[in-house]
């Protein structure tokens, strides 16, 4: 009997997976087709992050799209960003990211892009599925087959769209120190420069781009201790910290203190109100309450919604809000630029906000309230965890939780979410509150109620088998 394979992921944040596990060239080239056959054909732009399996699945994904009659066009090693920037001001069908984002090395994956520039909704990647899942696609006839193309110098456009919307003479004026830490990523090839665009003196660290990350990938506060060390050591003004591909941004300030990731949106709304923009911004169910402080002291409306990229620019574009993103993994989205979470965007908006303020980033956030998260994650695939959160949710009835997207309340100690992952095969469990000590108690109490249900459940299903 053929082992499932349980690190494969197919969700409207694309395909994902380990390597050779589940991840294969023949997958790939499979899905390439698919997409190529949804798209009708047409142009399709695809770029890759620096993971050294890239190149591979960058043949393969082109075979299956050459098979589909798409005219193929290459932009290399480009932020995940780029290729969506690139999409919307070409005039291409769609596009691919090969990119894994924060996940592993051993992981890579596929990230589908429609003509509009955004990744397909949730609806649009289950007809891609089922469109895949019928097999023996039909292949064209050689005299259908189209050309592959490379273009260079995207990456260019889409800074001098970023640097169009700041204030980009009051950046250069501060000459701000600034340390960067591109993880072996997509930033090592255009980080550095485009901050020195900005005026920056900048110390890049992990800037060699070959895919072999010498820190974690996702930029958390806990895996940037070289980082900080950087800031104090050549008193940077601040530091920045991405993912391999791009679209993530941490912050640590002018004190070497790593920030959460839910401070960069905390920033760039701040900046971007403070700016004149009216709103209402749009973030996801995931993101801190800052948010809530930040939007109600200009009284300015705050919209949730569920957590992915896709969702967040839709209920920007529905409410017509231009500033956005997802508190929990540092993604900026600002629509004036591009509609997606972009770190090169972040890092303008928040180098602007301390250009206006004149002031240290660390007094900027001893103005914010006093917020602690903290999380934990279960190895729970989406069937039993949606019954774990049915029951919390009865449990928890009369706190009026928001189910749109697992499940969220606020008790009178800090707010709770749980809801399984978009990208990985597990359920995680986000507490907040004012104090550490009041978010560590939070997080045990509910990371013990979890346990003792996932205990509860592996004892009726022996009963069951027996």
């Amino acid at each position: 009997m053929m082992k499932p394979v349980t690190t494969l992921k197919f969700s409207e944040s694309g395909v994902r997976g380990v390597v050779g596990e589940g991840l294969t060239p023949r997958l790939v080239a499979e899905l390439g087709q698919a997409f190529g056959l949804y798209l009708g054909g047409g142009r399709i732009i695809v770029g890759r992050d620096t993971r050294p399996t890239g190149n591979m699945f960058e043949l393969a994904l082109t075979s299956g799209l050459l098979a589909a009659g798409c005219e193929v066009v290459h932009i290399g090693i480009v932020p995940t960003p780029t290729i969506q920037y690139t999409v919307t001001h070409s005039g291409a069908s769609g596009a691919v990211a090969i990119t894994a984002s924060h996940n592993p090395a051993e992981w890579n994956a596929l990230k589908f892009i429609g003509g509009n520039g955004m990744f397909l909704d949730p609806g649009e990647a289950q007809e891609l599925f089922e469109l895949y899942n019928q097999g023996n696609l039909p292949c064209r006839e050689e005299k259908d087959f189209r050309r592959v193309q490379r273009w260079t110098g995207v990456f260019d456009e889409h800074a001098s769209k970023i640097v169009s919307v700041l204030d980009v003479e009051r950046i250069r004026k501060r000459c701000f120190r600034v340390a960067v830490d591109c993880c072996n990523g997509v930033g090592a090839l255009y980080s550095a420069e485009f901050l020195r665009s900005l005026g920056c003196e900048v110390f890049a660290i992990n800037d060699q781009p070959d895919g072999v990350f010498r820190r974690p990938p996702e930029p958390v506060a806990a895996n940037l201790s070289e980082l900080c060390e950087v800031v104090r050591l050549q008193k940077c003004d601040i530091g920045f910290a991405q993912d391999p591909d791009g679209d993530r941004l941490t912050v640590v300030t002018e004190k070497g203190e790593a920030l959460n990731c839910h401070y960069t949106v905390a920033l760039a709304v701040d900046q971007v109100l403070d700016n004149g923009d009216p709103g209402p911004v749009v973030v996801n169910v995931q993101t801190s309450r800052l948010l809530e402080a930040i939007t109600g002291s200009c009284g300015c409306r705050l919209i949730y919604a569920k957590v992915g990229e896709i969702n967040v620019v839709e209920k920007m574009i529905e409410n017509d809000a231009w500033i956005g993103g997802e508190g929990n993994c540092g993604g900026v989205i600002y629509r004036r630029v591009h509609p997606g979470r972009d770190s090169f965007v972040a890092m303008g908006l928040i180098l602007e906000r301390l250009a206006f303020s004149q002031r240290p980033l660390s007094a900027l956030i001893a103005e914010f309230p006093g917020v602690c998260n903290l999380s934990a994650r279960f190895d729970v695939p989406p069937l039993p965890a949606r019954n774990i959160i049915g029951i919390f949710a009865r449990r928890y009835a009369e706190f009026e939780p928001l189910t749109f997207d697992g499940l969220r309340f606020d008790l009178p100690e800090g707010r709770v979410l749980m809801r399984s992952s978009n990208t990985e095969p597990i359920m995680r469990l986000n507490v907040e509150s004012s104090t550490r000590e009041a978010a560590e108690a939070l997080l045990e109490r509910f990371r013990g109620e979890i346990e003792a249900e996932l205990a509860r459940g592996a004892k009726t299903d022996d009963g069951a088998r027996k």
